[in-house]
Order: C-alpha cells, then structure tokens, then sequence
C-alpha cells in the first residue's frame, strides 16, 4: 500500500548548535504530536563540528549534510530533501517556538503560498535582537523591500515562515548567504504568490557564542540584493529624475542666464544640466539591459516593459531614432561653425557659442548610445546555435 504523504516538514538550517538544537526538536516533535500533523523534522546541517549531528539523530531528526557554507545553502540543501507538502523553516538556536507552528500551518492549509511570521507583532523579548537590528537594519530593509516590491510585509526578515513546497521549489533559489532570507520573499512577490504574516515571539537565543549574522557584512548583502532585482529603482528612477531635471535646467537655459537666490546661472551650469541628461541617459539604458536580459533568462518574471519593448522594439526604429539625433547634432555643429566663420573663424563669444555646441553634443552622443544600444539589445536576444 502506499505510503500517505507527509503534510509537513520543520527544517532548522544548523551550524554547531549542541547547546539549542536538542530543545529546538523536542518542541518540534510536540507541536507535530499535539496537532495530529504527519510531518518530518529536517536538519539542514552545514559543517557541524560539535555533537549536533549525534543530538539530531538521537531525537529522530534527519540530518541532511550540507557541503556549501552559508545559510542560504543549508536551507537550500533541506527543502530540496523536505518531503512534506509544506515547509517551515526556523533557526536552531531556540530563538522560535517550534511548539507553537499552528498559525502557520492554518494558514498553509487556507492556501497561502508563503506564511511570514511578523516579530514586531507578536512580541520580541529584551535582549532577543540586537538594538541596531531591531530600530535600524529590520526597519530599513523592510521599508525598502515594501517600496520597491510594492508589499505590505511588515518583517522582511523574520526566520520563522512557511511555505508551499513544490511553488517555492518552482522560484530557484540560490543565494547561498543569510540574503536568503530576502530572496525568497522576493522572489515569491515576483511571482505572484499568495503571502500572508502571522505574529511570532522572538526570544534571546541559547547559544554561548555569538550569531553568525555579521551586522554590517549581511546587511548589505540584503541591500545589494534588493537592488539587484529592482532594476526600476537602481536605474529608471534615478536616471528619469536626472534627465529631467537636466531637460529642465538644460531649457531655460539656453534661453538666457536664470537668477536664484541672487546668484547667475549660466553656461558652467549649462554644461553641468547637460551632464545631467548624459547621465539620467545612460542610467536609463541600462535599466532597459537589466530588465531585458534578466526576463529571457528568466531572473525576473516578464513585466509591461518587457511586454511592450517584445511588441515594439526593432532594431530599425532604434537605429531610425539614433540616426535622428545625428542628424540634428551635426545640424548644431554646422550652425556652430557657420557662427565662427562669421567671425572669421576669429574669438566668439563663449555664452552664445556654447549655447549651440552644448545640445550639439548631447544629440550626437545621444544619437551613437541609442544606435550602440540598439545592437547590443539585439544582441541579448541571439540564441545559441546547437
């Protein structure tokens, strides 16, 4: 006959936890036990050197042996050798209570994909997170994570969450450090999954050493990840605000010197607006580069950008476009240089000169990025000849 499947696995990733992982199973066998729940207790142990390994056998744990270091890849390691239809995942360090998983395992049941537990919700107790953690890391990389993922998850970090197995398998995670934590969450608001939060207690840990987490080190491997797969925000956003603030300034003047506060802007300013546009440009281009090759290679589910550029973009209208530009810059170099042999090709006079060289420069550099640019999109798109 065969075997009813589990319904659940709880994994605790483990590196040298003799002194916490013992407890940590033995509430995780209670709370399986009192809530009549098949399930399995998968230790993700990632180059235990103490007795954690002989400790997690003896309470009937599995030990899966991880190789690759870090967080990410023992957590990695245990849902890929998970056997249950949904996962819960916690530290082993007794920060969370594993007795206590049916918040979790109700709402897996309603259907949600990932079930977060919210630490400023249900209770942190003093000394459980470190104050820089607690009042500026969390704070800052949730409020970060919401804005450009546009979530209402309220603790981006919280290592006690549960999820669907076989969706999250579907995702690909692969960082192999504690910015795990942010890649699943992002990954699973990429596509779409169906994700709620559930108060969890924060308890100080029982190790007699200190965490693995490295404030500063991990921290920006959050941010950094963030960034990385929020190409809106890291290119088009800044680039949008510097080309338009470069247009603006770039306009008024080339209509005559502008008056602020007292002071005179003029061509030095012009040269540094038009700087402006070059950049907010250039960063723009390399949103389009971003999202387009992380799309096809699948990094990053297609969006209307990535939509739009299929239906519209050809290599054609690219170079229709530069060539344009081109055009209109030599025309201001043509019109420049008529100006200086007006003169007898003699000394101008540098705010009406530049007034005309300034654009020049920005269409015919314009001009070649958005040709250059062209090709080098059609040339993300070639495939492979096998």
């Amino acid at each position: 006959m065969p075997t009813e499947p589990l319904e659940l696995t709880i994994l605790m990733p483990c590196l040298n936890e003799e002194l916490t992982l013992g407890i940590c199973i033995k509430k995780a066998k209670k709370s399986l036990e009192e809530n009549n729940i098949r399930g399995e207790i998968v230790i993700g142990d990632n180059g235990s050197t103490d007795r954690s390994i002989e400790i997690a056998e003896s309470l009937g744990a599995r030990v899966i042996r991880i190789p690759e270091k870090g967080y990410g890849s023992a957590l990695i390691g245990g849902i890929n050798a998970a056997k249950g239809k949904y996962v819960i995942m916690g530290d082993s360090d007794d920060s969370y209570d594993f007795s206590r998983l049916m918040l979790h395992v109700e709402k897996l049941r309603e259907g949600y994909d990932l079930v977060m537990g919210n630490r400023f919700k249900g209770g942190i107790e003093k000394g459980a997170m470190p104050f820089l953690h607690r009042y500026l890391g969390n704070p800052v990389l949730t409020f970060v994570g919401r804005l450009f993922f546009n979530t209402s998850i309220r603790d981006f970090h919280c290592g006690l969450r549960g999820f669907n197995r076989a969706r999250m398998a579907a995702v690909n995670l692969e960082c192999p450090g504690m910015e795990f934590a942010s890649e699943m969450v992002v990954k699973s608001l990429l596509h779409d999954f169906k994700i709620t939060e559930v108060p969890t207690t924060l308890s100080k840990d029982g190790r007699d050493r200190p965490p693995h987490l490295n404030t500063w080190t991990d921290g920006w491997r959050h941010l950094r990840f963030l960034l990385l797969y929020s190409p809106a925000w890291l290119f088009l956003y800044p680039g949008i605000l510097l080309f338009l603030l470069g247009i603006v300034f770039t306009v008024l003047l080339l209509l005559q010197p502008l008056q602020v506060l007292g002071i005179e802007l003029d061509i030095h300013t012009l040269a540094y607006s038009a700087t402006s546009i070059f950049i907010g440009f250039q960063l723009m281009f390399f949103f389009a580069f971003s999202r387009i090759y992380a799309s096809m290679n699948n990094l990053l589910p297609p969006n209307k950008f990535y939509n739009y550029y299929k239906n519209k973009f050809s290599l054609e209208k690219g170079l229709i476009l530069g060539g344009l530009f081109i055009i209109i810059g030599i025309a201001l170099v043509i019109t420049a240089w008529l100006s200086w042999q007006s003169v007898d090709y003699g000394d101008l006079k540098p705010r009406e000169t530049l007034r005309i060289v300034i654009p020049s420069i920005f269409f015919l550099i314009g001009g070649i990025q958005i040709a250059q640019s062209s090709f080098l999109i059609s040339i993300l798109e070639l495939k492979k000849v096998k």
